[in-house]
């Protein structure tokens, strides 16, 4: 392939477009959280995916884990759990079978927060998406991100509580 095969210029437009509607739905969805929850989209993120933790076997995650959920390296997710430890809503604890393993669970009021924030999260990304559907270029990818439905969980989700 060269760099004008019309395979690699559809790609790459594929992937400017998709870049343009995730950072479309980001910031809406920040500018929704910040305003009436004082949380960022990765805090909100952050709180959502430890609030899914449980307690059976393989049910809390480890620091590797969590930034791979949220998308940021392991040192960017262990000082986004320090700010919001600092602010009440996480707390951490050894790990009962391997005292080497520190996990992280919601407080009370991370969970109160996070209850508080999700349908202002929710009603961001839906305006978001409706706003981006409108755009013919991006039209499609949300039809996508439509197609896989509430009730499919991304791959490597954590399970509810």
């Amino acid at each position: 392939m060269t760099a004008t095969d019309p395979a690699l210029t559809a790609l790459s437009n594929g992937w400017a477009a998709l870049y343009l509607l995730y950072g479309r739905i980001e910031t809406h969805i920040e500018r929704a959280l910040q305003a009436g929850h004082d949380l960022s989209v990765r805090e909100y993120s952050l709180l959502d995916v430890l609030s899914r933790q449980h307690d059976g076997e393989g049910g809390h995650l480890q620091m590797k884990q969590v930034a791979d959920a949220v998308v940021l390296s392991q040192s960017a997710t262990t000082r986004l759990v320090t700010r919001l430890q600092d602010r009440g809503l996480l707390s951490r604890y050894l790990c009962p079978t391997d005292r080497r393993g520190i996990y992280t669970d919601v407080t009370p009021a991370g969970l109160a927060l996070l209850a508080e924030a999700r349908p202002t999260n929710d009603a961001a990304l839906a305006e978001a998406l409706g706003d981006a559907a409108r755009n013919p270029e991006l039209a499609p990818l949300v039809a996508a991100v439509e197609a896989m439905g509430p009730a499919r969980p991304l791959p490597g989700a954590v399970p509810a509580r």
